[in-house]
């Protein structure tokens, strides 16, 4: 969830990491700190402030410091309250060893019990703080080595970069399900958790897998595994640049993304559409494309705003590809008893692919030998690695916390892998036509969407002091019912529930009164007559309803209080479009309330702790 940077290399200006670590802020924003190895004083300047990177940057004499090689991290808590104690980096008794780290130690109380009594002292809560203590124990080795033999203690995860005043001049740095690459530059090199951290100085990157470990000095970096064995990691050339992770002129990244989503579904459906067969080409898919025509389950797992995508997913392959599917929080797989067997595949769905919940559940799938495919926007992370084929969105770096064109993207990506599926399975020639046709219309339906951004603002304004809110919606507008909840919950800070349009007169109702509002998606579809009705009860019992609606749709004014239309499209497609209003209206609401947009309280963008 933290965020790491590391620097080496021929400038001594420790700037070059604050900017990078800044780019990593959506990670975490509990407190961040530093440690510069000095070159003339040959001594390591360190200083830890709580709060965001900003907070760093006003204590630290920037001008004082000369330095060639360095580590910071922005924190998001795990153990250990916001403080300056439990900030990092952590150093060992002596101060020789400084430390960043991201993940967690599991063993770290059965560790820290025995460095105790061994005469190490301790000042934070954390978790983190064995590790330097740990390599201190085997000082007398280089420090790669000392990094090797303490990690073998270890259980947990990390991303891990060290810097030590007696073994100069160099970064190691390790990994375990925790994400973690090598920016290689000219005459310099960079350790960090994500690619945006790095693009200022180069777009080609190494990720290291898991149980690396990689030493850095001027002069280059080499990997070895944890038994000393020389590792070769191919590079990656990176497909987007640093102006592609700036704001752009809009006031918060979230709001410039959900405006980047025709180009990212355009992105997204590119060169995967035949449409004059109805058919999708999905070539991440090819290789494993005999064994998904012989799949009759399929098990779909992802967590948060992923997990809602593979809920409309599941309407859709169940309908028109005749799979049958089920929906699982990835963070819940483990621990049942899933019926699984060798006509079985699982889907994994992830924006970053380093969700540990997903990576922990992929790992169970592959243990019961089932066939593992991934939906991931993050290209060569773990997920993308570790499946046996997938489908990247191609949706550009996502930078604000609350996912919303990478939500899109998923959609997009399941809808194609409907037709995929579904026309060798009976799915006609006409309706896979049909299907294909108004794929490729999305980007420009969402335009339509986004033209509505003021007069959603307004409806903002009406509404943003409610302190609570219901969502509904159903079929395949149910699960973005629960997303948009989710939305406005995230960033607003506002109470919010998704339900069943249908569950609402069996308790929910009980709730509504004319302070309660109700957000109802009602487009024209199979159960747009369920819906009116719902909202018909709601009205009786004197709630306010803001309605989703198809464009054209006169009915709906007359019950709705407030109305945001939408195109119209296929039913399976709707989400697509229904979910746009609901991220507007969230973001409107939270701006409106003065809250950070992009790095909401409590959050992290990427989940890489289970």
């Amino acid at each position: 969830m933290c965020g790491i940077v590391g620097y080496i290399g021929k400038q001594n200006n420790p700037r070059i990491g604050l900017e990078a670590l800044k780019r990593l802020e959506y990670r975490g924003y509990d407190s961040a700190g530093m440690a510069v190895f000095e070159d003339e004083k040959n001594s390591i300047f360190s200083s830890r402030a709580v709060g965001k990177i900003a907070e760093l940057e006003k204590k630290v004499p920037w001008n004082d410091i000369l330095g060639t090689s360095l580590i910071m991290q922005t924190r998001w808590a795990t153990h250990g309250k916001p403080s300056v104690q439990n900030a990092h980096p952590h150093t060992d008794c002596n101060k020789n060893i400084y430390l960043v780290h991201n993940g967690i130690i599991e063993n770290y109380k059965q560790i820290k019990d025995r460095l105790i009594k061994k005469g190490h002292k301790f000042s934070s809560q954390t978790d983190t703080e064995v590790l330097p203590h740990l390599i201190e124990e085997y000082s007398s080795y280089t420090l790669e080595e000392a990094m090797r033999r303490a990690l073998q203690v270890v259980k947990g995860t990390y991303g891990i970069a060290v810097i030590s005043k007696k073994d100069p001049h160099k970064i190691v740095a390790a990994r375990m399900s925790s994400p973690l690459l090598i920016g290689v530059g000219e005459g310099e090199y960079m350790i960090a958790s994500d690619p945006a951290a790095v693009l200022s100085h180069t777009n080609k990157v190494i990720y290291l897998e898991d149980g690396d470990i990689a030493v850095l000095t001027k002069s280059g970096f080499r990997i070895a595994d944890l038994n000393r064995e020389a590792q070769v990691r191919p590079a990656t050339e990176l497909e987007w640049g640093i102006e592609e992770a700036q704001k752009g002129g809009y006031p918060h990244f979230m709001l410039k993304e959900i405006f980047e989503q025709p180009e990212s579904l355009e992105n997204s459906i590119r060169g995967r559409l035949i449409q004059d067969e109805g058919m999708a080409r999905l070539g991440g898919l090819e290789r494993v494309k005999e064994k998904l025509r012989e799949v009759n389950r399929l098990h779909i797992l992802a967590c948060g705003t992923a997990y809602h995508a593979g809920l409309v997913g599941e309407y859709m392959l169940e309908e028109y590809a005749g799979i049958p599917t089920e929906v699982d929080f990835a963070s819940e797989f483990r621990y049942r008893k899933p019926i699984l067997d060798k006509n079985t595949a699982a889907l994994f769905i992830s924006q970053s692919g380093e969700t540990a919940d997903t990576l922990a559940a992929l790992r169970e799938a592959k243990e019961k030998g089932v066939l593992a495919i991934s939906i991931v926007n993050a290209v060569g992370s773990s997920m993308a690695r570790s499946t046996d084929a997938g489908v990247y969105n191609h949706a550009g770096p996502e930078i604000g916390v609350a996912s919303t064109k990478a939500f899109t993207s998923q959609l997009s990506i399941l809808a194609l892998l409907t037709l995929y599926l579904g026309r060798p399975r009976g799915m006609s020639y006409v309706f896979g036509e049909r299907i294909a046709r108004e794929i490729v219309k999305l980007p420009q339906l969402t335009k339509i969407v986004l033209r509505q951004n003021n007069e959603i603002k307004k409806i903002a304004e009406k509404y943003k002091n409610s302190s609570d809110f219901i969502y509904i919606g159903r079929k395949y507008n149910y699960p973005i019912a629960l997303e948009g909840a989710l939305k406005l919950k995230e960033i607003s800070y506002i109470h919010a529930e998704g339900l069943s349009g249908g569950e609402m007169k069996h308790g929910h109702i009980a709730l509504i009164d004319k302070d309660f509002p109700t957000l109802a998606i009602c487009p024209k579809d199979s159960v747009y007559e369920k819906m009116v009705s719902n909202i018909e009860e709601i009205k009786a019992r004197g709630g306010r309803v803001i309605a989703v609606a198809t464009k054209g749709d006169a009915k709906i004014k007359n019950i709705a209080d407030d109305v945001i239309y939408i195109p119209k499209t296929l039913e399976m497609l709707t989400p697509v479009l229904s979910v746009i209003p609901l991220q507007l209206f969230a973001y409107h609401v939270a701006a409106l309330l003065g809250r950070d947009v992009d790095k909401p309280r409590n959050l992290a963008k990427s989940v890489t702790v289970e």
